[in-house]
């Protein structure tokens, strides 16, 4: 899930502000974690307490305002009773990392990734998101190669991940769906030669920056299990405390092959 979060950081002041330049500066002035990282951090937590993913998620909303949260999960964090409001926005797949890393099979995983995401996103889309980068995680993390993560998405859920970046850049725009979004996130993991490349490809393409930045850096993380380390210490230092002792307790318990607490670096090579 770390991965997630140094994708989303890197991606925040280039969301609105796209850069066609691939050797970007990824830590500008005005950087800092959006509601990507406050949400991922919340579906960690659930996992971790056992709580619902209902009553976690708000509860880290609402301690973390002004995020970038959407209309309508905005509304939804403030409601009596919510109730799932049928989007399928990307917010979905841009917090589900940890579950791509949390049980033990690809069954248990994709019920755990439509459960995430059904709270909110009970579109068949949304969910359909959800699943897709929960999967790649998990596949990546147990060690099945590209083409058999690009096969599984393609033949279970439709994607087309024969598509080149090169191709997709001319046309793409800001688009905050799943269907816009996920399986442009997964070509640039595709197309990747370590994590950084997955990123920097990410926040190349456009759009939405840092959420193609943090599905396609939960990927990588998974797959590659290595980061750059001066990447995660100056994430660290954009974090507070509540969310990088998230970060290093679901990383102790699940064997996440890096972690995060201050500039204390947990097996940052493996």
């Amino acid at each position: 899930m770390l991965g997630s979060i140094i994708g989303d950081i890197i991606g925040s002041t280039y969301e609105f502000r796209n850069t066609d330049k691939y050797d970007f500066d990824p830590f500008p002035s005005g950087s800092g974690f959006t509601d990507d990282t406050v949400l991922t951090a919340g579906i960690a937590d659930a996992i971790l307490s056992g709580r619902n993913y209902s009553e976690t998620v708000r509860e880290y909303a609402l301690n973390y305002p002004g995020k970038g949260y959407g209309e309508w999960f905005s509304r939804w964090i403030h409601m009596e009773n919510p109730m799932p409001y049928r989007s399928f926005g990307n917010g979905s797949a841009m917090r589900v990392s940890p579950v791509g890393w949390a049980f033990d099979s690809l069954g248990e995983t994709l019920k755990e990734a439509e459960r995430s995401s059904s709270i909110t996103h009970s579109h068949p889309e949304g969910k359909k998101g959800a699943k897709v980068v929960a999967a790649a995680i998990f596949l990546a993390r147990t060690g099945h190669d590209k083409a058999e993560i690009r096969k599984f998405i393609e033949k279970s859920y439709s994607y087309n991940l024969s598509r080149t970046l090169a191709g997709i850049k001319p046309f793409y725009s800001f688009n905050e769906t799943c269907q816009k979004t996920v399986p442009e996130a997964i070509i640039c993991f595709l197309e990747s030669e370590n994590y950084e490349d997955a990123v920097r490809k990410a926040i190349w393409l456009g759009g939405d920056s840092d959420t193609l930045a943090c599905i396609a850096g939960g990927i990588a993380e998974a797959y590659y299990r290595k980061m750059p380390q001066e990447w995660i210490e100056r994430s660290a230092s954009l974090l507070d405390d509540k969310i990088k002792a998230i970060i290093d307790r679901f990383g102790k318990r699940f064997g996440l092959p890096c972690g995060i607490s201050g500039s204390n670096i947990i097996n940052p090579e493996i």
